[in-house]
């Protein structure tokens, strides 16, 4: 149910693609990045999860925008919707089968710029021991920040995916008619993404 998100997230990570200067490698801040989900519960309402632990990072060059690779990994067994008994199921053979895979994985293999503010990435999502091309609206980037730690950028993503289409398939018929559980999962990904600095020679 909710766990078809992928993902997919940290793909947001290209939000920077216009904003790094020369080749550079812009690793995800977890602390600061959310992959949030919403799915339809009796047909009525929607219940809302994230994911808590992920890590990924995008290389890109300036130069070259469009051929920035992005890479992002998520703790399936971090799924949290704020409820402990809906949290286990969710983590069971039922849905992700944490046991047998316990990560979701993208890997992109296209990137378009559609306006100034808006993206196309194209990518493979591995879930639940499936791979299947996804596509996530991007906006972005902002603009860079500075600290201590390095460069700052953020960016958001959206996309709609059909858990079935990853073999997550369970559900129940409801008396009235109609099911318990939609199968059209929404995800937003709000992502910053730090480029630290080169560590000066000796």
């Amino acid at each position: 149910m909710l766990h078809t998100f992928r993902i997919v997230t940290s793909l947001v990570a290209t939000a920077f693609l216009t904003t790094a200067a020369g080749a550079a490698t812009w690793e995800i801040d977890p602390a600061h990045t959310s992959v949030q989900f919403a799915v339809r519960h009796l047909m009525i309402s929607n219940v809302r999860g994230e994911f808590t632990k992920l890590t990924g990072r995008v290389e890109v060059d300036e130069a070259a925008p469009a051929a920035a690779r992005i890479e992002a990994t998520i703790d399936a067994a971090s799924i949290d919707t704020r409820n402990r008994k809906r949290d286990d199921h969710l983590r069971s053979p039922d849905f992700l089968n944490v046991e047998k895979f316990p990560t979701i994985e993208f890997r992109s293999t296209k990137i378009e710029k559609v306006a100034d503010a808006s993206w196309k990435v194209t990518g493979n999502l591995t879930l639940h021991g499936v791979t299947r091309e996804v596509g996530l609206d991007l906006q972005g980037p902002t603009q860079q920040v500075k600290d201590t730690r390095g460069l700052h950028v953020g960016a958001q993503a959206t996309t709609t995916i059909n858990r079935k289409d990853f073999g997550i398939n369970w559900n129940e018929s409801l008396d009235g008619g109609g099911v318990l559980i939609g199968e059209e999962v929404s995800i937003t990904i709000d992502v910053e993404v730090i480029r630290k600095p080169t560590p000066a020679l000796p």
